[in-house]
């Protein structure tokens, strides 16, 4: 979530960087799940945009929110950004393009990551619907331009906006024309963040085939099943990518500490201003270096905010974040956090899937990875197609969530929340080309049925 981290305690070492990162650890008893999500507002009326100002915009939803919920405001300057729940942890945020995030506190099971869910698209179609803005399940926008598409007021993206062009192709189409849910899961020591780190990031394409939903661009099909995983591949590489060193010997959190220090800054945050050091080195201000601001020396807020801005496959902060999955309606998003947590919190699911995968080299993984935002389930590695993995991969999920045995009030566990990912499997299909089925069928080639069937 693009929201800013405030704890001014000054950094003198790099050390104490790895020591933050350290404090991640937990033991496994307080393991919890998170769960982000965004989506598209757009007008019910007429399909389009919302905007942020207006009677009906962005910032009209967040106060009906505050309004709601009770939620603190987050501001900047004059304008509302988002909001936060200071007791649950839960917060609401804006992406560049107006999309609306949840980042949903920290929970124990799935069944209340489901319940969160619930009860905030409950709260949006009464805040929403009474606006007239409804909300969209895509992993991109499948009919606005850019130039369409509006701008959010917050200083951090102001200087992305004008970085982004340096560095990449579509870094600017990643801001302001996609969408995504994420998992956030623990570790309860740095060989297990190690061991889950590697886990994560080798089969990050399949989750990736599994919630692939990102097939149209202005109104037609792009040829791409996940074109919101595409696009990242032509967004500044220093910060995007699988990661190969996470694989090599010595892998820990001073590497992980190394390698962030490398990529280069956005932004530092000072009271409310965003100074532009976009292109700078984090050691530079580690040092006291920065010529933007001299002689100002590093702070917690300034590390946790610079690790905001990397955007691996799967990013390490106080917990990993597993970043490869478009968007899509909410009934579907509940089946990432339960795909991962079966697969990473019960040692024996974990153990299998690292078998699974520490045979590929770096050059298959980063290859699967290519490939899959076009082929999805036909994509291959080591000789198995993505289907037969994911297949693999969701029945050690099960048993992971077997093990785990948390019920809900009916008696039922989480297995149940796998449902949709093994409805896919079994047609053989990705959530793409059902609705590319339907586009060259039912729909008549029109993008405005999405506006119903995959509209929460």
């Amino acid at each position: 979530m693009a929201r800013d981290e405030i704890d001014m305690k000054p950094v003198e070492t790099r050390d104490d960087l790895v020591r933050w990162l350290e404090g991640g650890i937990r033991p496994k008893s307080q393991f919890r799940i998170g769960t982000e999500h965004e989506k598209f507002g757009f007008t019910i009326a007429r399909h389009e945009p919302v905007p942020y100002e207006g009677a009906c915009g962005i910032r009209a939803l967040l106060d009906g929110m505050r309004l709601l919920l009770g939620w603190e405001p987050i501001m900047e300057g004059a304008h509302i950004i988002g909001l936060v729940d200071v007791t649950g942890g839960g917060a609401i945020s804006l992406e560049p393009g107006g999309q609306f995030e949840l980042s949903g506190a920290p929970v124990e099971t799935v069944h209340e990551t489901c319940a969160e869910l619930m009860a905030h698209f409950a709260q949006l179609r009464e805040v929403g619907g009474a606006l007239g803005i409804g909300f969209l399940g895509l992993g991109m926008s499948p009919k606005w331009t850019r130039p369409q598409t509006p701008i959010m007021p917050k200083g951090r993206y102001r200087i992305m906006t004008a970085y982004m062009p340096k560095v990449g192709t579509l870094g600017l189409d990643m801001m302001y024309r996609t969408c995504t849910v994420q998992t956030n899961l623990d570790f309860c020591s740095e060989a297990d963040m190690v061991k889950k780190l590697r886990v994560s990031l080798a089969l990050q394409p399949i989750a990736t085939a599994l919630f692939a939903n990102s097939p149209f661009t202005e109104g037609k099909p792009n040829g791409f099943l996940s074109f919101r995983s595409e696009i990242w591949r032509h967004t500044d590489a220093q910060r995007t990518g699988m990661l190969p060193f996470a694989f090599e010997p010595g892998m820990g959190f001073e590497r992980w500490v190394d390698y962030a220090l490398d990529v280069p800054m956005y932004f530092v945050k000072r009271g409310e201003r965003y100074i532009d050091v976009s292109g700078c080195s984090f050691r530079d201000l580690l040092a006291g270096k920065l010529a933007a601001l001299p002689g100002e020396r590093a702070t917690l807020s300034d590390w946790a905010n610079h690790l905001s801005t990397l955007f691996p496959e799967v990013r390490l902060k106080r917990y990993l974040e597993m970043r490869g999955a478009d968007g899509g309606p909410w009934r579907r998003l509940p089946a990432l956090p339960a795909f991962w947590v079966g697969l990473l919190y019960e040692q024996g699911p974990l153990d299998a899937a690292f078998d699974l995968i520490k045979h590929w080299s770096a050059p298959e993984r980063q290859k699967l990875r290519d490939d899959v935002p076009r082929r999805g389930f036909e994509a291959v590695i080591g000789g198995r197609s993505v289907l037969e993995i994911a297949e693999e991969c969701l029945q050690l999920s099960r048993e992971g969530l077997r093990r785990r045995g948390r019920h809900d009030q009916q008696g039922g566990d989480e297995r149940s929340y796998l449902a949709p990912l093994e409805y896919f499997v079994d047609r053989r299909i990705t959530p793409a080309q059902e609705l590319l089925e339907k586009f060259h069928g039912p729909w008549q080639g029109s993008v405005e049925p999405l506006f119903s069937t995959n509209a929460s």
